[in-house]
């Protein structure tokens, strides 16, 4: 799907910054505005929205930006289908070697979009993921409970020395990422399986702020079960995966 035709003379973007939304109307436009104060001059890069169904404005307020803003695209799925889906669509799509992601409702400071694709760059090929970690959290005390007991019983069954897979802001080289077993819930278990491939995984802390307008589109008992299956299944290929043999061509 990395087939989206460049114009004329313009150049190959360098970073795609990923951004799955559903039913974010308010939040669209001051988002795409902190993004470009991020990125601009720094590199050259597009600016992917992944419409996960929504049933607001959300595609009419990015109709309008892409009359101003000629490296923003906009994917639509017909019907939700998750954030994971949405986050694999984009990068299909994303013409970037680098891949960046951040939630939708700007909780996610575009802010530190710099520093995570600069620890891909640096790293060189050692390096998978760029993972941010959120400080000061925002949330409520319940959901900041649900997640640290979450992360903690993740972290003692996958051992990916991650203390936080919740953050939206992430980097990582798209050839990576396109190469990870495939499966709904996928974006809470990059480290993990990003490890599994054999690369190493950097972090970058993050300060955590309120959303900017909204509720949230994910709720906790609506994904407790599943998540407990997915972590179950992640840890099944952890264990299955077999070092890759090493293999000289003959002439």
């Amino acid at each position: 799907m990395n087939d989206h035709p460049l114009a004329s003379g313009e150049p190959a973007p360098v970073v795609s910054i990923v951004v799955p939304v559903r039913n974010e109307q308010d939040n669209i436009v001051p988002l795409i505005a902190e993004i470009a104060k991020a990125l601009d001059g720094r590199w050259v890069y597009e600016i992917i929205y992944v419409n996960d169904g929504s049933t607001d404005a959300t595609a009419e307020r990015l109709s309008g930006e892409m009359q101003v803003r000629k490296n923003l695209r906009h994917i639509r799925h017909a019907a939700s289908s998750g954030q994971s889906a949405a986050v694999r669509t984009g990068v299909r799509a994303a013409r970037g070697r680098i891949v960046a992601t951040l939630d939708g409702d700007g909780q996610n400071n575009p802010g530190f979009l710099p520093e995570l694709v600069g620890a891909i760059e640096k790293g060189g090929e050692r390096i998978g993921l760029a993972a941010g970690q959120r400080v000061g959290r925002k949330d409520t005390g319940f959901k900041k409970l649900q997640s640290r007991v979450a992360n903690g019983v993740r972290n003692a069954i996958l051992r990916d020395g991650t203390r936080d897979t919740g953050c939206g802001l992430k980097a990582f080289r798209r050839e990576v990422f396109l190469a990870l077993p495939y499966f709904d819930g996928l974006h809470r278990f990059l480290p993990a399986l990003v490890r599994r491939e054999g690369f190493d995984v950097a972090y970058v802390d993050v300060i955590d702020r309120p959303r900017h307008s909204g509720v949230s589109n994910y709720g906790f008992f609506d994904r407790l079960w599943i998540g407990i299956m997915d972590l179950a299944g992640v840890w099944w290929l952890i264990r299955r995966k077999k070092a890759t043999p090493v293999a000289t061509e003959v002439n």
